[in-house]
């Protein structure tokens, strides 16, 4: 029998994170998963998920630098990084500030790219090739109004996705990241609602939220919100064996909203 594969997936305890992880366990891969010290309780909660279906997994708690050997040495390597995670503040009236930009670019560039050195670290000494998927968005591959700062970081993530791909391919690591439409997660309503309108009366938001959906995802070919079950089905695929020969790409899971 061959040796079970190993994972990691970051921004595991909640959305897509959890999705991606619940799918590469049954997918019988070893699921090392973690996030903020806050969401420990959801984190357990995953994880017995995975374990009530017979999949292998463990949480970690550790920063970016340590996760990556943690899981090496508990469970013996590591062949699968995915980087779920991601920060899209609702805007307000006034412009973005500083500080907010740089949280975001924190969250969403700084963190992926921490994430990427983690995983091409291990990888390359093992000599065994590698997966490893980012999260970027369709605000990586289109600016909208209102997604200033946070397309500004999903487009970085599409530019880091093509770097390391290029660094990479020697070592039989691709790199590869999903562009998200409008997914139906806390995140994918905060961003309905930052594109489509400023809220001054947060009383209507449950209203003003379904309306704004519905006006936002007929502009889709599906004419739907996503699952996070659909990104997780992607990242099964660049998971695998089978996605051997592409790397380097930023692919759309939108329902048709944005063509490259």
């Amino acid at each position: 029998m061959a040796a079970r594969r190993i994972t990691i997936v970051t921004g595991a305890a909640q959305a897509i994170g959890r999705a991606i992880a619940l799918r590469l366990a049954r997918d019988g891969l070893a699921v090392a998963i973690s996030d903020l010290s806050s969401k420990r309780s959801a984190l357990e909660d995953v994880a017995k998920d995975i374990q009530d279906s017979g999949g292998h997994t463990m949480t970690v708690e550790a920063n970016v630098d340590d996760l990556a050997t943690t899981v090496v040495d508990k469970l013996g390597g590591l062949d699968v990084y995915v980087s779920p995670t991601s920060l899209y503040p609702l805007p307000n009236i006034t412009p973005v500030s500083m500080a907010e930009f740089d949280n975001i670019q924190s969250v969403n560039t700084r963190g992926l790219l921490m994430c990427y050195t983690a995983a091409t670290r291990i990888m390359i000494e093992q000599k065994r090739g590698g997966r490893i998927i980012g999260a970027s968005s369709v605000s990586g591959k289109k600016g909208f109004a209102g997604t200033g700062a946070y397309s500004a970081s999903k487009f970085a993530v599409r530019a880091l996705t093509q770097a390391a791909a290029c660094e990479l391919g020697y070592y039989s690591i691709t790199v590869n990241a999903y562009a998200t439409g409008v997914i139906d997660t806390p995140l994918g309503k905060e961003f309905v609602l930052g594109y489509c309108f400023q809220l001054d009366d947060t009383s209507q938001i449950q209203y003003q939220l379904t309306s704004c959906s519905r006006s936002f995802t007929a502009q889709s070919a599906l004419g739907r919100m996503g699952h996070p079950d659909d990104i997780a089905n992607i990242v099964s695929f660049l998971a695998s064996k089978d996605s051997g020969h592409i790397t380097g790409q930023t692919i759309a899971v939108d329902g048709g909203l944005w063509f490259d």
